[in-house]
């Protein structure tokens, strides 16, 4: 497993009886999380955090907020990266810390080429990869099929101070967009995703990850550059095994490219603790 361990404004603070316990700067939330199976006890920090996410008996849920002085967006720093926060609706926060691991690995990449490296950043959410990419140097698009993480992954550029850099912000459904792009004969060095389970395109064209994965990743072999360094894929899905990721690997950017594949679970350490809380997996190729 790859772990988050040196990401100074987020701490996992416990887990028990399927939800987490984190604490994001000075603020601490509680919230849902499936794999949390078992039911210890709760320590004192249980009670007290800041905000709570409630699920509801009929599907979704809301946030409860303890602490009136809590500000509505936040701003957290990993390294010399910043980004906006805010309770969301389905518990979500607008990051997911346990990628801090394949930013690296994707910022290494960059850093070390000797040309800038185009960046392709699929299902893009509010654009901390993107950000990451434009912090080393690279030149970014940037896609996601909703208007409103794509202006919150607008906020993030200006946050950062790279509103000068490369980057092209597209409001698209992502199969559709790489079928554009393909006509258009533009190439990419490198190709991220981070696809849902289960989604809607911008025009409410419907994605699932079981039936349209191989076929997306299929079509974005073909605006690949002459010596691509890197395709990579992040899931949260349990529907499908690392293992098959890495065939859809095999099977299409594999076999036009050499290199080698790697997959793994991503993980964030409890603190003062030895768990980690599995965070999804990534399958990924890099040049040789």
């Amino acid at each position: 497993m790859r772990i988050v361990d040196d990401f100074k404004d987020y701490e996992l603070l416990d887990l028990a009886h399927k939800e987490k316990l984190e604490k994001w700067g000075n603020i601490v939330l509680r919230r849902p999380d499936p794999q949390v199976i078992w039911n210890t006890e709760h320590h004192e920090l249980w009670t007290k955090p800041d905000a709570i996410y409630n699920r509801s008996q009929t599907g979704g849920g809301k946030w409860t907020v303890n602490n009136k002085t809590m500000p509505e967006e936040f701003i957290i720093k990993y390294r010399d990266l910043n980004f906006k926060l805010k309770l969301m609706g389905f518990k979500h926060t607008g990051l997911f810390p346990e990628q801090a691991t394949n930013w690296n690995l994707i910022r290494s990449i960059i850093e070390n080429s000797k040309k800038t490296l185009k960046v392709l950043n699929l299902f893009a959410y509010t654009g901390a990869a993107s950000i990451a990419c434009l912090k080393s140097g690279a030149s970014v698009v940037h896609v996601d099929s909703s208007k409103g993480m794509v202006d919150w992954a607008k906020e993030n550029l200006k946050l950062n101070h790279l509103e000068a850099k490369p980057i092209r912000f597209i409001v698209d459904d992502c199969l559709k967009f790489v079928t554009r792009e393909i006509k258009r004969g533009n190439k990419y060095d490198i190709i991220l995703m981070d696809p849902p389970s289960f989604g809607r395109g911008s025009k409410h064209e419907v994605w699932s990850i079981e039936k349209d994965l191989y076929n997306l990743v299929l079509e974005c072999t073909k605006l690949l550059s002459d010596q691509p360094a890197l395709f990579l894929i992040n899931s949260y899905s349990t529907g499908l095994s690392k293992t098959i990721i890495e065939d859809v690997l095999k099977l299409t950017v594999l076999e036009k490219y050499s290199g080698n594949i790697y997959s793994d679970e991503i993980g964030i350490p409890v603190k003062n603790s030895n768990l980690i809380l599995p965070c999804g997996m990534t399958t990924y190729w890099q040049a040789k």
